[in-house]
């Protein structure tokens, strides 16, 4: 179907011949003049071949009518719209005509002015020759994103037969595989399926051929980090992160712990809510985490990622099933529960998935199962004077659990000492094995190395130690005393030489001892306020800082930090061992010293007790004879001068008295030792 444009005037018809048919009226360029300049117009029409320009006058006054509408086969047009307007609404008309150039105005040149100016010969003018730019800048409108899920059931089956019944699917089962279609179908698939068994087996597509081989990469680059994202706190009132737990499949997300520590200075109002993160979304938390009280610790279950452990502010251990939604799936009795907030909480490597274990200030370390968490399956009280008595327990602040020592985990305390505890031990007393000190305070973070599990990291006030088992008096490498509080650290989980620590700067620092010992390797500045926790990625590429004011900043560290270089693992092993066996000649050496220090104190005592008692007793008995006669020398002098003076009333009295004196000087004498 084609369309057609036609103009018809009403007024008065155009002169000239009309063509036979609609279609063909006016093809391509139509030109009318009434007395003025031309009107144009175009005419399309594809049923018409040659091109014809017609050219025909229009009388004064003439309306216009303009019809467009769809040509019929048969050359009719049917009218579609029609538009309508009358002469005397064009305007008033342009009247143009020819003439003659005219001039206006003529300025002859003045020759008295060019004395005014001097010539300037050089002349020097500076010329760009890049173009002109100009830059505009737009802030956009985030982007927001929205994941929704789908739980996908078991389905496929006819409308009577009920799934969750067993005996109807058996019945139905037993049904079909009598059908002879069926067999047909399973034989025809079983070759298939067969061949591609066989393909499979005769060939791995998916095989590793040097997945054995350690990475050899040497990466010269100096070491780097750059800012991936920025995830803030939507609240207006802002507390810290507290804790980061990464997503165990895929790490594309990130669990945040929110809650102040500050006791009972928490701001009025402020929400108790936690998040788990998108890592490409930033704007808007992906699933929000409503606890009772707020969260200070929170873990990723690694057997089911849709499972959260979390340690609540008023001791609680509650429990979050991200399929069931925001509120607590389980949450502990607070009879049963911690008296102080719960700083440390990790998950057991079991057959179930389901147990943990928990810690807390208040100086206990609880075992439960979260699918009963009424009470703790066990308790165990870090009294280091092994009487179990929660009065004398330190609080336990860090914790540490390696899964290829089942029974065996360690405690940092807010008295900076670790313990070292056996679960599985006969008695309450042989669970505490040993204790390691060396900190000045609180013990914020205690991990073993991934590669080499005897030697173990904790961070506290302002150093970061490395410890080994076989040396129990002191750290066998540590950093130099940092002018702020130290708050976190953690192990790289791909190199055994690097290891990450938080001040309360806000500085990130990334040690590797194999290439720097003194200093960091790099340190950055993340934000003004204090770091409070970092947790490292699996893969080691990205790390996460959470600050006091909850902005957790995601990091991308360069591949040098993360690729294990040339013969690491055995240069970071030599280091441990000789460094453990330094400290253990250093030990026997001081030990040795304190002995011998301890020998001469005791001899030392022996002599005093000694000589001690002979020479007090003589100056005793010869301080006493010194008091005694020259307490009589003095009596005596007395009686003497009281003599040459004698008074005639009293003489007989005197003498009497005189008499009875000297007796008594008599018997004093005989009762002297001589």
């Amino acid at each position: 179907m084609h369309c057609c444009l036609h103009i018809f005037f009403a007024e008065s018809r155009l002169s000239g011949e009309q063509p036979s048919q609609p279609g063909m009226a006016w093809q391509g360029r139509l030109q009318l003049s009434a007395q003025g300049p031309k009107l144009l117009f175009t005419l399309l029409c594809s049923s018409c071949a040659p091109r014809i320009d017609c050219f025909k006058e229009l009388p004064k006054g003439s309306g216009l009518c303009i019809l467009w509408g769809p040509l019929r086969a048969a050359g009719t047009m049917e009218i579609v719209y029609v538009y309508v307007k009358k002469r005397s609404e064009f305007g008033k008309q342009c009247n143009f005509s020819d003439r003659q150039a005219e001039l206006n105005i003529d300025i002859p040149p003045n020759p008295q002015l060019a004395e005014q100016f001097m010539e300037r010969n050089p002349a020097d003018k500076g010329i760009q020759c890049s173009v002109s730019m100009s830059e505009h800048e737009a802030n956009t409108e985030r982007f927001e994103m929205e994941t929704r899920g789908v739980n996908h059931i078991e389905g496929g089956w006819p409308k009577d037969v009920n799934p969750l019944e067993l005996e109807q699917t058996i019945r139905f089962r037993k049904k079909v595989e009598k059908d002879e279609n069926y067999m047909n179908a399973v034989m025809q698939l079983g070759s298939i399926m067969e061949h591609c068994i066989k393909q499979n087996n005769a060939i791995d597509i998916y095989q590793e051929y040097f997945d054995d081989e350690e990475m050899v990469e040497v990466t010269e680059e100096a070491p780097s980090a750059k800012t991936i994202n920025v995830f803030r706190d939507p609240q207006e009132i802002k507390r810290s992160a507290t804790h980061l737990s990464w997503h165990p499949d895929g790490n594309r997300k990130l669990a945040v712990a929110y809650s102040c520590l500050n006791f009972q200075r928490a701001p009025e109002g402020m929400s108790y809510e936690s998040y788990i993160w998108d890592l490409e979304n930033p704007n808007k938390p992906e699933i929000v985490l409503k606890p009772s009280s707020p969260l200070v610790t929170l873990e990723y279950n690694p057997k089911d990622s849709h499972v959260l452990l979390g340690g609540c502010y008023n001791g609680q251990i509650a429990c979050w099933d991200t399929r069931k939604g925001s509120v607590v799936a389980e949450l502990s009795t607070i009879e049963f529960s911690h008296r102080d907030p719960v700083y440390g909480s990790i998950w057991l490597q079991s057959k179930t998935g389901t147990e943990c274990f928990s810690a807390s200030t208040d100086g206990q370390v609880m075992w439960w199962d979260i699918r009963k968490l009424s009470e703790p399956t066990e308790v165990m009280i870090m009294d280091i004077s092994r009487k179990e008595q929660l009065e004398n327990a330190l609080g336990a602040i860090s914790l540490e659990f390696e899964s290829t020592l089942p029974t065996k985990f360690m405690v940092g305390t807010e008295q900076g000492i670790v313990i070292s505890c056996n679960r599985k031990a006969k008695t309450s007393a042989e669970k505490i094995v040993c204790t390691f000190s060396g900190h000045h305070g609180p013990i914020y973070a205690l991990q073993r190395n991934p590669f080499y599990p005897k030697n173990f990291l904790t961070v506290g006030d302002w150093t970061a130690r490395i410890w080994s088992e076989d040396s129990r008096e002191s750290s066998i490498m540590w950093t130099k005393y940092h002018m702020a509080y130290l708050t976190d650290g953690a192990w790289s989980p791909m190199r055994p030489a690097v290891f990450f620590t938080t001040k309360m700067d806000g500085t990130l620092d990334i040690w590797d001892f194999v290439f720097k010992q003194c200093d960091p390797a790099l340190s950055l500045k993340l934000c003004d306020e204090a770091l409070f926790c970092l947790r490292v990625q699996d893969n080691g590429c990205f790390i996460a800082c959470g600050s006091q004011l909850g902005t957790t900043t995601l990091l991308e560290v360069s591949s040098g930090l993360y690729t294990l270089q040339r013969n690491e693992k055995n240069t970071a092993s030599s280091i441990f061992e000789r460094e453990t066996r330094r400290e253990k000649i250093l030990e026997a050496r001081h030990r040795e010293m304190r002995l011998k220090e301890k020998s001469k104190t005791e001899a030392k005592e022996d002599e005093l007790r000694e000589e001690v008692p002979s020479v007090n007793l003589e100056e005793l008995v010869a301080k006493a004879e010194e008091e005694f006669f020259s307490i009589v020398f003095t009596e005596l002098k007395k009686k003497e001068a009281a003599a040459l003076k004698p008074k005639p009333k009293q003489q007989k009295m005197e003498g009497d008295e005189e008499e009875e004196e000297e007796e008594g000087e008599d018997e004093e004498e005989e009762e002297t030792p001589t």
